[in-house]
């Protein structure tokens, strides 16, 4: 994609971004952006680029992590439970609780029973939040094994992104056949009509990133006016009279 072209379409969508959050605001909406995808696959770019055209105050972004010592006391999806957003917010989650069946998969840190009953207790959890009116967008952000070490070269050849890099992205890059296998069964298994996976090519950041603000557009947008509001009578008569 040509970065006129690039620019021109990113800025009418950021655009659109930011009615689509007045309105959330306006009608209570709660908005979920589940991001999933290989390590430089463009989860950070994509969601600094959302941000960039939204007001922060209703604005969530939760980049996930391993649970600390608290959140291992609870049932595993318990800080996600505590993560989603209130009304008139959308929540944007770096990773998510598909962790239980990737990572935690194939670094065995879950058994191979829970990581298989996980797959019915993500199924029932979102049917859950869709049926209390959640609008809910799955990306699976793709990229191929070259891309990724192109991409990590870049990195290491640019000292000011060296700091990205680290022994993790290595060692799961070492099991790139096995992440390949655990994504395959994430998205067999816990794609819906309800909520289903978008898998986007990742390869070409820019055309990634639109195909992501449109999926993401058309999903939150459901049941939404994103037009620009009238200002109330009242409102709009103080102004006239001025």
């Amino acid at each position: 994609m040509k970065n006129h072209d690039y620019h021109h379409q990113l800025k009418a969508l950021q655009r659109q971004v930011g009615l689509l959050q007045q309105a959330y605001a306006r009608e209570d909406g709660r908005g979920i952006v589940v991001l999933e995808g290989w390590d430089t696959s463009g989860k950070g770019g994509l969601i600094r680029r959302l941000a960039w055209s939204m007001d922060p105050r209703g604005l969530l972004v939760w980049p996930i992590g391993p649970p600390d010592s608290h959140e291992l006391q609870h049932h595993w999806l318990h800080r996600f439970w505590n993560r989603l957003p209130r009304n008139g917010q959308i929540a944007i989650f770096d990773r998510s609780w598909y962790g239980r069946v990737l990572v935690e998969r194939v670094e065995d840190l879950a058994t191979e029973r829970q990581w298989r009953r996980a797959y019915d207790e993500i199924n029932g959890f979102e049917r859950s939040l869709a049926a209390e009116g959640y609008q809910i967008v799955k990306l699976f952000l793709d990229i191929s094994s070259a891309t990724q070490l192109d991409r990590l070269r870049h990195r290491y050849d640019t000292p000011g992104k060296r700091w990205k890099i680290t022994e993790e992205d290595l060692r799961n890059r070492s099991r790139w056949d096995e992440y390949e296998v655990a994504y395959v069964d994430m998205l067999e298994h816990t794609s819906s009509d309800a909520v289903p996976w978008h898998r986007i090519d990742f390869n070409d950041k820019k055309t990634g990133r639109i195909a992501g603000f449109e999926l993401i557009l058309n999903g939150l947008g459901d049941h939404f006016d994103l037009a620009e509001p009238e200002p109330p009578p009242l409102v709009r008569a103080f102004f006239e009279r001025s």
